[in-house]
């Protein structure tokens, strides 16, 4: 039974190809292309509103230089949103709940952030390493934690998106394996767990969303540090 929760974790194959390219890049897929017409859809419209808001939301404490990330945390945003939203329909699969695919993420968008900051102002950045006004006796110590909490910074971003999409799937399925179980037994049981398990779900669509904006706020403020 344990082995079965987590087999909705191993990528998927068909013909020893792995599909987790599929499932990839159908979010992108999904989403329309900008028109050129004078009066664009509802769909369109929308996705431009979403777009503008959430780029403004995010760049506005962001220093200009920073702005050229637009693009690129834009894009990020979209197919983080579309990948989470997409692994909870039945049978498919959430490469997000892949850590490798989250640190493969998460690592090189903060080293470049943090190469930025060596770049452009290093003496602002190595003054990260140490607060101003901090006792000679504890220099080695604060550099020392300074140092640890720059480079697990990928790593929670990585290992915090990975665990709450790996929870919320685990507990839909022992929840919805449960419902199925007391369908019998104990229908009225059931009834309850069966409504557990659709607050769960609207709860879990929350934390797809709410995830993937986290991921792309947190790289947003580690940007602004070094612009």
């Amino acid at each position: 039974m344990t082995l079965n929760l987590f087999n909705q974790f191993a990528s998927p194959t068909l013909f020893g190809v792995p599909l987790i390219l599929v499932s990839m890049l159908l979010p992108w897929l999904l989403f329309p292309s900008p028109s050129n017409r004078w009066l664009s859809n509802r769909l369109l419209t929308t996705q431009a509103w979403f777009l503008k808001t959430f780029s403004k939301q995010i760049f506005m404490p962001i220093n200009s230089p920073g702005h050229k990330w637009t693009l690129i945390l834009t894009s990020l945003m979209v197919f983080l949103l579309g990948v989470n939203l997409l692994g909870l329909l039945p049978y498919t699969f959430t490469p997000t709940t892949q850590l490798s695919l989250n640190l493969g993420l998460a690592i090189p968008l903060w080293l470049t952030t943090v190469l930025i900051g060596f770049r452009n102002q290093p003496t602002a950045s190595l003054g990260h390493f140490l607060p101003e006004g901090t006792p000679t006796l504890l220099i080695p110590v604060l550099i020392i934690i300074e140092t640890i909490s720059l480079f697990i910074r990928p790593v929670a971003l990585g290992v915090r998106l990975t665990a709450n999409l790996t929870a919320g799937h685990l507990l839909i399925q022992l929840i919805s394996m449960a419902t199925l179980a007391l369908l019998f037994s104990s229908p009225i049981v059931s009834s309850l767990t069966f409504v557990t398990l659709l607050l769960l779900t609207i709860l879990e669509i929350a934390v797809a969303m709410i995830q993937a904006y986290v991921f792309v706020l947190l790289l947003s403020l580690y940007l602004q540090e070094n612009t």
